[in-house]
């Protein structure tokens, strides 16, 4: 696995920059998907794949699991009762639906806080509270970096 500490500051580097639908770029803008793809690139090295041009809704009208496949196929799965700095956290937005946002564990236990992008917000880093962690559907970490 890669260096915990090392991810987290990486994405506390992302803090500040905007949101911006498909983007991932620091300090100019980026979604929940390319704040992971950035700190990917930073701590693991290139992409494993380009990731194809996506609409706000999608996976939504097919239902398909289409972020955490994904997830599954380039991060390594860990169960949810397994906490640690660095991981990264998808969530489903409310019941029922695909899960669709994600971000990265920077404190555990009682202070808990993950950074994520979040529409209107940009990056910021988040208390993981409770009505957050009922959202949570899976935890990843990185795998090895490059």
């Amino acid at each position: 696995m890669s260096d915990p500490a090392a991810i987290v500051a990486a994405a506390r580097s992302w803090i500040g920059t905007p949101y911006l639908h498909q983007a991932s770029t620091k300090a100019a803008g980026t979604d929940c998907l390319g704040l992971l793809r950035g700190v990917w690139r930073e701590v693991i090295g290139a992409e494993p794949v380009a990731v194809p041009a996506y609409s706000a809704d999608w996976s939504e009208a097919s239902g398909r699991e289409d972020l955490l496949a994904a997830a599954s196929a380039w991060l390594i799965a860990k169960p949810l009762t397994e906490e640690a700095p660095g991981d990264v956290l998808l969530f489903r937005m409310r019941p029922g639906a695909v899960a669709k946002h994600l971000g990265g564990a920077a404190r555990v236990g009682s202070d808990a806080s993950f950074v994520h992008a979040y529409t209107g917000h940009g990056v910021v880093e988040t208390a993981l509270s409770t009505p957050w962690r009922r959202k949570i559907v899976a935890r990843f970490q990185f795998p090895e970096g490059a």
